[in-house]
């Protein structure tokens, strides 16, 4: 009996449809994900722990108010879908370039994770975990690695108007590891 089985078409039609749906899932899910770790040790930027003062009434006009780095906003990663721990900062470097930088990163790791720099309001729990791509958002490209120290070149010309947090947002789910409110260094 089980000979016959092997023998019918209909049992090879099964089990090619079977295949190719494990090989779809897998490639959707990546499940391997959930047990690897990806670790990345990129040189942060050294910024002074006090944001550069204001220009007063005794600077000269044309004196750069800092002529280092400056801690431009910062905030610390809340956990959305998956649990998430770090600190993200954006700096202005000594020649005017601006970068996020993710310091002690420690999520998840995750298919087609991305880090986008989004004007929406963190929130915690699972109201907060699909909100980012509600507005408007800078994609700065791949998550590098789901734990350490790593940064991102921020476009020239972006507008920081409204951009108030970043999220390590998951594309392929349309789902928020962990995301971090912005405020002024």
């Amino acid at each position: 009996m089980s000979i016959r089985l092997l023998r019918a078409p209909l049992t090879w039609v099964a089990v090619a449809v079977l295949a190719a749906g494990a090989a779809a899932g897998l490639y959707w899910f990546q499940p391997w994900k959930l047990v690897t770790d990806t670790e990345v040790h990129e040189e942060l930027t050294a910024v002074s722990a006090e944001p550069a003062p204001p220009p007063d009434a005794t600077t000269p006009a044309a004196a750069p108010a800092s002529t280092g780095p400056v801690l431009v906003s910062r905030g610390d990663f809340v956990s959305h879908e998956h649990e998430t721990r770090g600190a993200a900062r954006i700096v202005r470097t000594a020649d005017g370039r601006h970068r996020l930088e993710l310091v002690g990163l420690d999520t998840s790791n995750g298919p087609d994770l991305q880090v986008w720099l989004t004007d929406q309001p963190v929130r915690t729990g699972p109201s907060g975990w699909h909100v980012f791509d509600d507005g408007r958002h800078v994609a700065l490209g791949p998550l590098k690695g789901n734990r350490g120290d790593q940064a991102y070149d921020i476009p020239a010309g972006t507008d920081f108007s409204g951009l108030t947090s970043v999220s390590i947002w998951c594309e392929r789910f349309a789902v928020s590891f962990g995301a971090a409110p912005l405020t002024a260094g």
